[in-house]
């Protein structure tokens, strides 16, 4: 019985190879999308938002292609269970709700190397103070995972991929694409789902790390 319990355990890496990512389901955000583009829409949206138990949280910027030409943040998306708010900040700007929402310490959000996006938000916004934040990167690590990125972290932990085809897209566009939008939310809900499976596993010790060999340099 007890070496049953064993083989039952998720298998969990330490290190995920790309290359297998490519051969896994694709999995993305189903849920209900809303886009925020005016400064008076930011409350209503934010007071809905701190209703909810937990977030998940993430920022897209309009890519570079020139050295030295830095752009602020042009999306923050901020996802609950079924619901993704499109926060797109260069119609908005950094309005009170939304500054209200990223000081909150009563609702937890959820995100992944929270470190830059708060570097790159303060761009946008110098004075605001984090609130309620939790870095997957600093949980994920406790479970012996090496690979923190978000795309390996899912394929790791689910099973699935996550596309990050529109990473490099323009997020300062007039309209955002449906690709862009579904990619956007993707992100920020899967880090809620990587935090719940985290503390599933943490409390049920419901999984088996294995240590991926280096490879060979002979």
């Amino acid at each position: 019985m007890h070496i049953v319990s064993i083989f039952m355990k998720k298998i969990i890496y330490n290190k995920f190879e790309k290359k297998e990512i490519a051969q896994l389901p694709q999995v993305q955000f189903n849920g209900r999308i809303v886009v925020i583009i005016s400064p008076g829409e930011t409350k209503k949206a934010v007071d809905f938002l701190l209703s909810q138990p937990i977030l998940g949280i993430d920022t897209e910027t309009r890519p570079s292609f020139k050295k030295g030409v830095v752009h602020q943040v042009a999306l923050l998306q901020v996802a609950a269970k079924n619901i993704c708010f499109l926060f797109r900040l260069n119609y908005t700007g950094m309005t009170a709700d939304i500054i209200r929402l990223l000081e909150d310490k009563t609702v937890p959000k959820v995100g992944l190397s929270l470190h830059d996006d708060f570097s790159s938000l303060h761009r946008n916004e110098p004075m605001f103070t984090p609130g309620a934040f939790i870095d997957l990167q600093d949980h994920m690590r406790e479970l012996g995972i090496e690979d923190l990125s978000l795309q390996k972290l899912y394929a790791n932990i689910f099973g699935q991929k996550i596309s990050k085809s529109q990473q490099l897209s323009n997020w300062e566009a007039d309209v955002l694409s449906e690709k862009q939008k579904v990619y956007a939310a993707t992100d920020a809900w899967a880090c809620i789902n990587l935090y719940r499976e985290y503390l599933r596993l943490i409390q049920t010790h419901d999984y088996q790390l294995v240590i991926v060999p280096e490879p060979s340099t002979t």
